[in-house]
């Protein structure tokens, strides 16, 4: 199960790394800004990912013992989402053991 998510989380950063590349190259969404913002489904989507940026970091903080860790953690997760999410992922799969599963990757702090 482990090799699965180090895989799955790895092709899912690489997947959102170029979607971003590709996208910022054609089209800048500081340029878009007021445009993208009058859209009402662009503001629910705002909320939702800085909802599930919320949720993913109160696991982050539980996880994570320095305030240092946990105030890069929340600033990488705000500016690059999912990527930082995938990235956040990985680091914590390959923390891990060889003898440890998904009970240690979700529930073991580290200091």
């Amino acid at each position: 199960m482990i090799t699965f998510l180090k895989l799955l989380f790895s092709a899912l950063l690489v997947w959102m790394c170029y979607v971003v590349i590709t996208t910022s190259m054609k089209s800048s969404l500081f340029r878009e800004w007021n445009f993208l913002g009058s859209i009402p489904w662009m503001r629910a989507t705002l909320w939702d990912f800085y909802t599930n940026v919320l949720v993913i970091f109160i696991w982050i903080c539980y996880k994570e013992k320095t305030i240092f860790s946990k105030g890069i953690w929340l600033i990488l997760l705000v500016t690059l989402g999912s990527i930082a999410s995938c990235i956040y992922m990985l680091v914590q799969l390959f923390r891990l053991t060889p003898k440890e599963g998904l009970k240690e990757l979700f529930g073991k702090q580290h200091g």
